[in-house]
């Protein structure tokens, strides 16, 4: 399959069953700390960098922006994303969701920041994510799909398992939005020098 024409790929196996089940636990546990924090009151709700339940594209479901997880996994998935695109790329940045019984994902198309965008199954139960015209792309644990996210408008239909577990590894080419506007990886949202 040519990445150039159909303007997605499917890399299997991008990493471990073990690197998965570790991301999948820790972002299920950061999870449940980040509700008991906010519901004590020991953090707001404004804070961040302990994720959020207002995603404006599937709200009521947690998420977070730039997790040291992974940006981990965003910097060190990002020599086999250049192999397969025979391309050199910048990171821009990661995100992630525990998808949830009833979670929809509408039809859209990413910012600038998303040039090449990627969804990396880390665990949970499966669930397909659909590129335009008329693509069904199904995951499995470790598995990441590759796809122009500027261009090639992306969804998925409502939820019916029980978690699903994603993260989202950002690329631009070589030299365009390096790191999302901020200075390094690693930094939170609100670091960017340039809001988009």
């Amino acid at each position: 399959m040519s990445f150039k024409k159909n303007k997605f790929l499917v890399i299997k196996n991008i990493i471990s069953k073990e690197i998965c089940k570790f991301a999948h636990d820790y972002l299920l546990l950061k999870k449940q700390a980040a509700a008991t924090l906010f519901d004590k009151g020991f953090v707001s709700r404004s804070n961040l960098e302990w994720g959020t339940w207002n995603d404006s594209q599937v709200n009521g479901t947690y998420s977070i922006y730039a997790d040291l997880v992974t940006e981990v996994l965003l910097e060190r998935c990002k020599p086999i994303m250049e192999e397969h695109l025979k391309m050199k790329l910048v990171p821009t940045y990661s995100y992630c969701r525990v998808y949830e019984k009833g979670s929809e994902l509408v039809p859209h198309t990413d910012r600038p920041s998303c040039e090449f965008s990627t969804t990396l199954n880390l665990g949970g139960d499966a669930w397909p994510i659909y590129l335009a015209p008329n693509n069904e792309i199904n995951l499995s644990p470790g598995d990441m799909l590759i796809y122009k996210g500027c261009e090639v408008e992306h969804w998925r239909e409502p939820f019916t398992g029980n978690v699903c577990v994603q993260t989202f590894l950002h690329y631009n080419k070589e030299g365009d939005i390096k790191y999302d506007y901020r200075e390094h990886l690693g930094l939170p949202v609100y670091t960017k020098s340039k809001r988009t």
